[in-house]
């Protein structure tokens, strides 16, 4: 008997043990996960403008109260407005095309709402935001860029390597007014590669002293791949969606990757002559 209860301890001991333990692991994880919202003020007489990086690929309202919808001919600006007055708080989540997850939560006000609200590089201003325009559905654009994933290289080597780490630029296409770019990382190094962002810029050759060097981003369309990661002694293929565009003389296209927590930054400049002979995709 004494030692059946002893047993008895001894699993119940170990029960508790094991629950706190995964509370203790569920609550860390849910803290890790947590997404702050963005405080949103929209009021029923006006639209407020919500302008992303990337182009939107899903939209959930948590009110049928709160109107919202893709302006017309753009894949990156979401038009939102209230649908009654004084409705009472609620909330709302968009996923954009680089997989990445923005949560507001909306109340009304008719005195002071956010008219226009932007996700872009803050250095640019509200007149250089580019709006992403295209004809082709995304369902087309993620078809075509699946299909050049897995092309061979076609463009002369233009590439950048540091610290065991490679971008390349491997191709170049075009069907209607999209473009797309067909990008290679390989990492030779047995540290993984954690992507902070890789980001399309047009850029002044030359700068006189003293003064900035004027700069637009152009933002993707559409992203292929997995943009967050090249593991050791791997590579990854990815695909970049851009609106159709060429580069007006004395400027270049710069091609950044930057590595997140590290050093290992790469650059590509892609000169007009390069891009002009981007491949025409037939179907």
């Amino acid at each position: 008997m004494k030692q059946i209860s002893t047993g008895v301890l001894t699993g119940l001991f170990l029960l508790f043990s094991s629950s706190k333990t995964f509370s203790q692991i569920q609550s860390a994880t849910y803290q890790a996960n947590l997404i702050e919202p963005y405080q949103l003020a929209i009021t029923f007489l006006k639209t407020t403008h919500l302008i992303f990086p990337y182009a939107i690929k899903s939209v959930d309202r948590g009110s049928p109260d709160i109107l919202a919808q893709k302006a017309k001919g753009v894949e990156n600006v979401l038009l939102v407005k209230a649908g009654r007055e004084n409705f009472k708080e609620s909330n709302l989540s968009v996923i954009t095309a680089d997989g990445k997850f923005y949560s507001f939560l909306i109340n009304y006000s008719a005195a002071s709402p956010t008219l226009a609200l932007s996700f872009t590089d803050i250095t640019n201003s509200p007149e250089s935001v580019p709006l992403l325009l295209s004809g082709m559905s995304e369902a087309k654009i993620h078809r075509q860029a699946a299909w050049i994933a897995g092309q061979k290289r076609t463009l002369p080597a233009l590439k950048d390597y540091k610290y065991k780490v490679q971008l390349q630029l491997k191709g170049l296409y075009i069907q209607d007014e999209v473009m797309f770019y067909q990008m290679e990382i390989k990492n030779c190094s047995h540290i993984n590669y954690d992507i902070a962002m890789l980001r399309f810029f047009i850029r002044d050759k030359k700068r006189a002293k003293r003064t900035a060097s004027q700069e637009l981003e152009i933002s993707p369309l559409y992203v292929y791949g997995d943009v967050t990661q090249v593991r050791g002694q791997d590579k990854q293929v990815l695909v970049f969606a851009l609106p159709k565009f060429t580069i007006p003389d004395k400027k270049y296209q710069a091609i950044q990757l930057l590595e997140k927590n590290g050093g290992r930054h790469l650059q590509l400049n892609v000169q007009n002559g390069t891009i002009v002979k981007a491949r025409h995709i037939e179907n």
